[in-house]
């Protein structure tokens, strides 16, 4: 049968909110490489990422996907080294990264994938913003990713409501490797029909496997295991020496993120909104806080947690907001963060992997339950206001206090 709305919602295009304890979160903070391990950094990233061991194969055998007890829930958590002996070599374009410009945890590996200059190394393939259903009308039926079909004809939401739309959504493609109708067939391809058919999902196009499908490991093997074939092999989201701020900054910034987002939406009891929107309200101020005095989260210098925020920020007033209850603040009505985001998304190669278009189509088009008709707000044009000048480069450690070129433009943004 269909998965609920939250269910599927949470398990898929935001999987930091179902993981638990120790899982998601953690993993960032152990992505900071202490310095006694920085010469083997995939091992230490094994080693303390990844709260299980990665399962030795040998060469010649193929990859299996490994059961959690919980639910029996298969996880692929294998890791694309540098080393050429690897069981996963870091190759150019042998690996294939299936991904969705609405799904934050697939923004976050697609802007680490340009700003590092991976373009032309890892191939990608973006899919329908919208889901559908597989396997209809069967015991095992789903809503899930699909991929554009071109031939295709106009379709209505999983309530047979709302739209047409279009099969050959602008900017999502077909599946280039094997012709297939959803993500979860690219599962079933490497053996998986028990788990949950997340993305982003990484590719091995030589052993005709996936390699991994949980965000946080992909954005790291894409700042740190490709560098032989990057344009910026010097850029490094993952700092030695910001191992500390790393830390600090999950510690204070998770209700802001998209977990924090969904506790206001699925709250179903007055008390839990309360609590989780004075949470995410509190982070939300923080944040702008510590940016009016640095560029970034951790200083001045770029790292995988402003990646993090700014994949948050992009959506907030335009989809979280409005569809999960998170309106005690606006980004256009904050002056710093607003120039934050200018920032990033002026960097080279990451306006490209921002579609405003596909994630209002996704979540306001996806759970019928929630958006009966699947009618998706206009908006105020959040995008429009990221091509504006900023001077987040005049902000340092010592500098405090200088981002107000626009000012009078939330001023005036306060009166509409």
């Amino acid at each position: 049968s269909t998965e609920t709305g939250e269910e599927q919602a949470s398990s898929d295009c935001a999987k930091e909110s179902e993981e638990k304890e120790g899982g998601q979160l953690d993993a960032l903070k152990s992505q900071a490489i202490p310095s006694d391990t920085k010469n083997d950094a995939n091992s230490a990233v094994k080693d303390k990422t990844l709260n299980e061991s990665v399962v030795p194969v040998n060469d010649k055998e193929m990859v299996q996907p490994k059961l959690k007890s919980k639910n029996d829930k298969i996880e692929w958590r294998e890791f694309v080294e540098p080393e050429r002996d690897a069981r996963f070599p870091a190759e150019k374009g042998r690996y294939h990264l299936f991904a969705s410009f609405a799904c934050p945890g697939s923004h976050r590996a697609l802007i680490v994938r340009a700003l590092k200059g991976l373009i032309d190394v890892v191939d990608i393939t973006i899919v329908h913003p919208i889901w559908r259903l597989t396997k209809e009308g069967t015991d095992s039926e789903q809503r899930g990713w699909v991929f554009n079909d071109p031939d295709g004809e106009p379709f209505r939401n999983t309530a047979s409501r709302g739209g047409p739309f279009p099969p050959n959504f602008p900017g999502s493609d077909p599946d280039p490797l094997f012709s297939s109708y959803s993500i979860r067939d690219i599962y079933e391809k490497a053996g998986d029909t028990a788990g949950k058919f997340t993305i982003p999902l990484l590719w091995d196009t030589v052993e005709g496997t996936i390699v991994n499908n949980e965000s946080s490991d992909i954005a790291y093997m894409l700042n740190s295991s490709f560098n032989e074939f990057a344009k910026n092999p010097t850029l490094d989201l993952y700092k030695e020496d910001k191992s500390e701020e790393l830390n600090d900054v999950i510690d204070w910034l998770s209700p802001l993120m998209i977990h924090g987002v969904y506790r206001c939406g699925f709250a179903k009891k007055q008390e839990a909104y309360e609590k989780a929107i004075t949470e995410l309200t509190s982070a939300f101020d923080h944040a702008s806080t510590v940016l009016e005095k640095q560029r970034y989260l951790t200083g001045n210098t770029l790292t995988d947690a402003d990646i993090r925020l700014f994949v948050t920020l992009f959506r907030f007033d335009e989809i979280y907001a409005v569809y999960f209850r998170a309106n005690t603040r606006l980004v256009l009505l904050t002056p710093t963060l607003l120039n934050y985001c200018r920032d990033i998304y002026q960097l080279e190669g990451v306006s490209e992997t921002c579609s405003m278009e596909h994630c209002k189509a996704h979540f306001f088009c996806s759970h019928a339950e929630w958006n009966k008709f699947s009618i998706i707000p206009r908006g105020i044009g959040f995008v429009d206001h990221l091509n504006q000048p900023h001077n987040r480069e005049e902000v340092t450690d010592d500098d405090v206090g200088k981002v107000n070129t626009s000012d009078n433009e939330c001023e005036e943004m306060g009166e509409i």
